[in-house]
């Protein structure tokens, strides 16, 4: 998340209609179609998996996955890697900032209306102060993990699924603006809606839902009211995740976040739980933001929130 960007991030509601797959690994025979309302639970242990990844890349790579080093390039051969793998048809996209060299990664899985295409994505760059695995690894790994249940379900949309992880968030939604301006104006109208997934395992969570398009805002809240879980609108720094370039070229944006450097009040502890008058996450931007800087509920939450999105918003 840029700096004073909020992160965006909400918890997942089971539905029981959304409970009918398992994000676990399918054996034998390549499974029929998925019925488009049947969201899977994603296991949180399969996105911890992907978190244990980035913490170990940015390991060894200087303590960080920041733009233009190598811990970058090298999350994003990571999450390429497993989608190549499951096939998705992969793109990276190159570009300049700061004097180095960016990356954006693209999967599109075959099939469903290109002319109708829901789109989730999530920075994969940290700062360069730490591993950034809250921020924003958490968003990074559900999205990841979500593009692979569409695959292990070979989840058969009307809608086209396209998924991303933008570089040089940090620096300014550098990555996703490159992106969105070098649509054309006919690919821009296709994209019936941007999902943004950014800091969504926050160590003393929140759950805020992004006030934007209000199909995609209902869709997220109708989950975590299956939950029982109360929301609220993601207002700590509007406009300042990789939404804002989609939102700005017109196209319907939402999504979710934990919480940043905010302080949460005595209300919101009562209803969420956690800690009042501490940080959201301590740890934001911070060399703490390691694997052991994340809620394993609230990530578990989120993920299966975003993948009842994907699911609903794309039959």
């Amino acid at each position: 998340m840029k700096l004073s960007v909020p992160g965006r991030a909400s918890t997942a509601l089971v539905v029981a209609a959304a409970t009918l797959l398992t994000g676990g690994a399918i054996t034998g025979a390549a499974p029929a179609p998925v019925a488009a309302a049947a969201a899977p639970d994603l296991p949180v242990a399969n996105v911890k998996a992907h978190l244990a990844q980035l913490q170990s890349i940015a390991t060894a790579n200087g303590g960080n996955r920041a733009h233009g080093r190598t811990g970058y390039k090298a999350s994003l051969d990571y999450v390429k890697a497993k989608l190549d793998a499951a096939g998705f048809t992969t793109t990276v996209q190159q570009f300049t900032s700061s004097s180095r060299t960016g990356y954006n990664l693209i999967a599109d899985w075959p099939g469903g209306n290109t002319n109708q295409v829901v789109m989730s994505g999530s920075h994969l760059d940290s700062v360069t102060a730490g591993p950034g695995i809250n921020d924003n690894g958490s968003g990074s790994a559900a999205v990841l993990e979500t593009a692979l249940a569409v695959a292990r379900t070979n989840y058969q949309p009307t809608k086209h699924l396209r998924f991303a992880w933008w570089g040089a968030e940090e620096l300014g939604m550098v990555g996703s603006r490159y992106y969105v301006n070098s649509l054309s104006t006919a690919n821009r109208s296709a994209i019936s809606g941007y999902l943004n997934f950014d800091m969504i395992g926050s160590p003393n969570p929140g759950y805020f839902v992004y006030d934007d398009d209000p199909t995609i805002e209902k869709t997220f809240k109708t989950y975590f009211t299956g939950l029982g879980i109360a929301t609220e609108p993601e207002t700590e720094g509007d406009g300042r995740s990789d939404h804002a370039p989609f939102k700005n070229a017109g196209i319907p944006v939402g999504g979710l976040f934990s919480g940043a450097d905010y302080i949460k009040t005595a209300a919101q502890a009562a209803k969420w739980g956690g800690t009042s008058g501490k940080a959201f996450d301590a740890c934001y931007h911070s060399s703490c933001d390691t694997s052991s800087n994340i809620n394993d509920t609230a990530l578990d939450r989120n993920a299966d929130a975003l993948a009842y999105a994907v699911w609903s918003l794309s039959s």
